[in-house]
């Protein structure tokens, strides 16, 4: 097995393992890497396992690339396991991961469910998604490496037990019991042996992930759209749906919005690339708007009136006519930016009537 990336057969690189690990291991860059996508995408939701999990991986990145690279040693020892048990034995770490992304998933997705009407309709029916999403945690994490389940039975388990919190109260309390009753669900009739781990095209798998990711950050965007505030220059808090009601309607956007609208309208007609020189143009690359600014000047000053400005304005705040220190150091400033923006001038009427004569001296085509 290289170390240094792929060999001939594609397999995978020890080094280029850690190395994700270690920089991007917190998101399952490493997991991606090695096609654990389901372990990718738990690293992800949970920021490498709450830190822990990350951390713990120091010593199992061998093992993962022997694994996916099929190493023969590897094989024998999954075979051996296999014959041994007729099936997966139970593993505290596994079954920890269930309980607390299973109880991290659903956490989030009651959280997403607004607590009132929205546009007149009443989305806390949604709360019955928990038990759905709180199964799919712990079918996630007990499908990852070579042991996978059915969704089956502990989507059942968490609907059959999801009736507890109309009894009980406490929402700690009867959201444990819900998981804990899925993650045993899963771990006593839904394991088993991954005996032929899948494998996927990388377009399919990043398809998979990316909409698996769209479903979990549009939880992540309900719960701040509805429960989230921001602070006002006073201290008070605004829930967030409401400042962007209100900034949706305010002034400022309304302008921002009928300038893109005009600017839209503009390169229909006239090209995107003359909209672009606009831009160019009014960034003032040249400074030459500050010049005229610093001058007193409008862009149609000649550059006769251009020379006559900045000789009365030379003599007027030439430093040699003050006498204090500190107010001579302001006019030195103010003395160097108006010979800065005459010679910004300048040069500009110059270059521009370099390249009309240029253009002037150059023949027309003779037209049949």
């Amino acid at each position: 097995m290289g170390l240094g990336g792929y060999s001939m057969s594609g397999k995978k690189s020890l080094l280029w393992a850690y190395i994700l690990w270690i920089f991007g291991g917190i998101f399952g860059l490493h997991h991606f890497y090695l096609r654990r996508d389901r372990h990718a995408f738990v690293w992800w939701t949970t920021l490498g396992g709450f830190g822990i999990g990350w951390l713990s991986e120091v010593f199992r990145l061998p093992r993962y690339v022997k694994d996916v690279n099929e190493d023969p040693q590897q094989m024998k020892e999954v075979i051996k396991r296999i014959h041994h048990n007729k099936k997966p034995p139970f593993s505290m770490n596994r079954f920890t991961g269930m309980l607390m992304v299973g109880y991290s998933w659903g956490q989030m997705m009651m959280s997403a469910v607004p607590p009132d009407n929205f546009w007149g309709i009443n989305l806390r029916y949604l709360n019955y998604l928990i038990p759905l999403v709180t199964a799919l945690g712990v079918w996630t994490v007990g499908n990852i490496g070579r042991e996978q389940g059915s969704l089956k039975w502990p989507l059942l388990a968490a609907y059959a037990s999801y009736p507890i919190r109309f009894y009980i109260y406490d929402e700690t309390v009867w959201f444990t019991l819900m998981v804990l009753a899925t993650a045993l669900t899963f771990d006593s009739f839904s394991k088993e042996w991954r005996r032929t781990p899948k494998r996927r095209n990388l377009p399919t798998r990043i398809a998979i992930l990316g909409l698996c990711a769209v479903l979990y950050l549009s939880m992540w965007c309900s719960y701040l759209y509805f429960y989230g505030t921001i602070t006002d220059s006073e201290g008070d808090e605004v829930p967030i749906y409401e400042a962007l009601y209100h900034f949706f309607t305010s002034p400022w956007w309304l302008d921002v919005k009928q300038c893109l609208l005009d600017t839209y309208q503009y390169a229909q007609h006239h090209g995107w690339y003359e909209v672009w020189k606009q831009i160019i143009d009014l960034s003032d690359p040249h400074g030459e708007q500050n010049a005229y600014k610093v001058l007193g000047l409008g862009p149609t000053a000649t550059q006769q009136e251009i020379t006559s400005t900045w000789r009365k304005l030379s003599r007027e705040n030439h430093p040699d006519k003050v006498k204090d220190p500190v107010q001579r150091s302001a006019a030195q400033e103010k003395f160097m930016e108006i010979q800065q923006a005459y010679e910004i001038l300048s040069n500009s009427k110059h270059r521009r009537n370099r390249r009309n004569k240029k253009d002037n001296s150059e023949p027309t085509p003779n037209k049949e």
